[in-house]
């Protein structure tokens, strides 16, 4: 089953390639939505691109805690296309299909390396919107294309340039067999560092 992209979320911690993936979006007609940093990267490089503010009518807040976290933007990726309750739900709420999700996480295991690093550093490197976009686009893979490795940005848009701007349903669910075990060993990480904090000692604690 060939799904068309026309609408992609990039979110970003690594932004290497970023720039190309963006660049040859646009080129396809491929409408680009981003938060933050990554919306800033996209537009130095000179690609249009709409800031996540503009898709749900909030802005991004709490030290960027919360911006992607809404109906909007989740709606966009959860409803099953074929489905004609949810794309009445859509429609009745403003509700826009996203078709390509770009994520990558904030680097925990990086932080918590660094010597001297507190807990409420490694708390702040705790990525909560970005897992769960992951964990929506690849459960709905039927519909929507999911990327967390820069690696895997030359698949997506060659198989797009050879389908006419669509991803096969093969390499959907290949790219969220991917997202899952990703996702999985970041919340590994997190157990893991945790597990390790001594909860007698209050200075260690807090």
């Amino acid at each position: 089953m060939l799904i068309p992209i026309k609408r992609a979320l990039i979110s970003v911690t690594d932004k290497s390639g970023i720039d190309m993936l963006a660049k040859e979006l646009s080129k396809m007609g491929v409408e680009i939505v981003s938060t933050g940093g990554t919306a800033k990267a996209i537009r130095t490089a000179g690609v249009p691109v709409k800031d996540i503010s503009e898709l749900t009518g909030f802005p991004e807040m709490m030290d960027g805690r919360v911006k992607t976290l809404h109906p909007k933007v989740h709606g966009g990726i959860l409803a099953v296309r074929g489905n004609p309750t949810h794309m009445e739900q859509m429609q009745a709420n403003g509700i826009l299909p996203i078709d390509l999700v770009v994520v990558n996480l904030y680097a925990f295991e990086k932080t918590v390396a660094k010597p001297g690093v507190t807990l409420s550093e490694a708390i702040e490197n705790i990525d909560i919107g970005g897992p769960t976009l992951l964990r929506s686009s690849a459960k709905n893979f039927r519909y929507v294309t999911v990327v967390v490795d820069p690696n895997d940005y030359n698949l997506v848009l060659n198989e797009m340039k050879v389908n006419n701007n669509a991803t096969t349903l093969t390499t959907r669910f290949h790219l969220a067999k991917k997202v899952f075990a990703t996702t999985s060993a970041y919340d590994q990480a997190i157990s893991a560092y945790l597990a390790n904090i001594d909860t007698s000692k209050e200075a260690e604690f807090t």
